[in-house]
């Protein structure tokens, strides 16, 4: 989803009318972060976990009235309730488009209730109010379950269900995440295997391996006490992913880009790094991604003795 469709895992950017399933613009799919440890052991399992891996980007608040739409009886209607979301995430009016999509939150129709997902989820990311937030990620996930409920063989279903299972992980502490990232990885590929041109599913993919592979060691050991087999990935495996979605889509998502850099800079490949990381940087900022892909790019390019321009 791309506002440009989700960080343990987690995950819209369309730029043309055939790509409204994908993410627009992640908020944070790339930009992951450990959160303090605290002051004791005993509380580990509310900090050793980055923020969730599918991340949206979305400005929009409010809701208004119901409407109930039946896909049999009124198809040309639902054609333009679809139409008209459509225009509004397009135009950035998240805000609006979270409005009109609540009216029709009763509707039996998987591309409506992924879409309100989806608006729901960038509503909650806009808000600065953590209860706010909260309380519209549980929101979304239960339009994102209805999603799938009515259509399983909906890429954007599983999509939006796999991030919107890490974003209320977020709240369930670190045993419910390590736990829930066995399905949210499922619900990615089995996206990809739905759409394998849906380029975000892709980066997804890419973010979650990469989440595993940088997790620190206490992290790890905490993971292995919890499950017998814990999710594991390494940096080649987040790097495969990464350039898949490049290729699928070049120039996609900025923060696909920095990933990759990023991801080389583990694997100390600092020319290959570079290259992806000053494209990063040169990215056009139009979203807050685009601006933290381009403020990380920045810093990240002075660790290895590249100054800004």
């Amino acid at each position: 989803m791309f506002s440009k469709v989700t960080n343990v895992f987690a995950f819209s950017l369309c730029r043309k009318l055939g790509k409204f399933q994908s993410f627009r613009k992640f908020q944070s799919i790339g930009q992951i972060f450990f959160r303090n440890i605290g002051k004791s052991c005993r509380q580990w399992h509310l900090y050793c976990l980055p923020a969730p891996i599918g991340t949206v980007y979305a400005f929009s608040f409010g809701k208004s009235k119901e409407k109930k739409v039946s896909d049999e009886e009124k198809p040309d209607e639902l054609k333009t309730v679809i139409e008209t979301a459509d225009k509004l995430y397009l135009d950035y009016k998240i805000q609006e488009l979270y409005d009109y999509l609540i009216e029709f939150k009763d509707c039996e129709s998987d591309e409506v209730m992924w879409r309100l997902a989806r608006a729901a989820t960038d509503k909650g990311k806009a808000s600065s109010d953590q209860k706010v937030k909260k309380s519209c990620m549980y929101e979304a996930f239960e339009y994102a379950k209805k999603a799938l409920q009515l259509n399983d063989k909906n890429f954007a279903c599983h999509k939006w269900y796999a991030v919107l299972l890490d974003y209320t992980g977020e709240y369930e502490g670190t045993k419910a995440r390590i736990s829930n990232s066995f399905s949210v990885k499922k619900h990615f590929l089995r996206a990809v295997e739905l759409n394998p041109k849906d380029a975000t599913s892709i980066h997804s993919i890419g973010y979650w391996c990469f989440v595993f592979a940088d997790l620190p060691w206490y992290t790890r050991k905490l993971a292995a006490a919890l499950f017998a087999t814990p999710p594991t990935s390494t940096y080649s495996e987040a790097l495969y992913y990464f350039q898949l979605a490049e290729e699928v889509d070049p120039d996609f998502y900025s923060m696909n880009l920095l990933m990759i850099g990023k991801t080389h800079l583990r694997m100390k490949n600092y020319i290959a790094a570079k290259t992806y990381l000053l494209k990063a940087r040169d990215y056009p900022v139009q979203t807050p991604d685009d601006e933290k892909a381009h403020e990380e790019a920045i810093q990240l390019l002075k660790s290895i003795g590249l100054k800004d321009k």
